[in-house]
């Protein structure tokens, strides 16, 4: 027992640098197993957080570029959406990396003040501009399809309260859209968390040894020659988040349709025993 917390104090926080530098050579016990991919598990979830609230911004207004009349708006938008959602994320992490890989290491000079491009080919900022750009491609479809679908009802009703423009959007068209697209939204976002361990398999380098969950497995079971822990553990680790994930967005869930009748309805488990 004095042992396993010895590890948890040494390998909790490795994978952002802090505790124990050396990764064990040999003798692994499970203990060390499930600290280390767990410790990876901070990464995971850095990039799913911040490419999930930068990408549902960037979503909003490509579906909003994509329904306008604008041409100029519109096509762009268009062109930004088929491009992500018709090729393979793994694809745009290696061309991604080729491309930040070309830029001139000094940096661009623009009005006499340098603006520095190296950082860009670094896993924490590069491969989260990509998990950004691929998850605002697939949330706009989802968003634009729910704002298409706003009831009529509800639209005649608020030309009758007169509400126009802005107003409108932010009181009637946008609240309603968000509570036809969060299901599909829901499941986005747990796709886009199991699309982290892609960095893994990316271009994009772990500085330092400071990788995710897939990046201390895969040490770990090359180092043992048996893939049937590590992995398993891992898998176990995103099951967990993927529940906490789904929890998460049922609360906002309720929040939206708290005026609906039974929205305030608490979900119980009830296990089918027989089938």
């Amino acid at each position: 027992m004095n042992q396993c917390i010895e590890t948890i104090q040494n390998y909790a926080l490795r994978s952002i640098g802090l505790g124990e530098r050396m990764l064990p050579r040999s003798d692994f016990t499970l203990c060390e197993q499930v600290v280390l991919i767990g410790s990876g598990l901070i990464w995971n979830i850095y990039f799913a957080t911040l490419a999930l609230c930068f990408g549902f911004v960037l979503a909003n207004a490509l579906a909003l570029a994509k329904g306008s009349r604008n041409p100029f708006l519109r096509r762009p938008a268009e062109a930004f959406i088929f491009l992500f959602r018709g090729s393979p994320l793994f694809i745009q992490f290696f061309l991604a990396y080729e491309a930040l890989v070309m830029l001139p290491r000094a940096g661009f000079e623009i009005f006499g003040l340098t603006i520095h491009t190296s950082w860009m080919t670094k896993a924490w900022a590069g491969a989260l501009l990509v998990l950004t750009l691929n998850t605002a491609a697939y949330s706009a479809e989802i968003f634009h399809g729910a704002l298409r679908n706003v009831p009529k009802g509800d639209l005649e009703a608020a030309d009758a309260y007169g509400l126009t423009g802005w107003p409108r959007f932010r009181r009637i068209v946008w609240p309603i859209s968000m509570r036809l697209a969060w299901p599909a939204y829901t499941n986005e976002a747990i796709f886009l968390f199991h699309a982290t361990t892609l960095v893994f398999f990316s271009g994009f380098p772990a500085f330092q040894q400071k990788g995710d969950t897939l990046y201390y497995a895969s040490y770990l079971a090359d180092k043992t020659f048996n893939p049937f822990v590590a992995y398993p553990i891992a898998a176990v680790y995103f099951i967990i988040m993927t529940l906490c994930l789904i929890g998460l967005f049922g609360i906002i869930n309720r929040r939206l349709n708290r005026h609906m009748p039974g929205a305030a309805a608490k979900i119980r488990y009830r296990p089918n025993l027989v089938r």
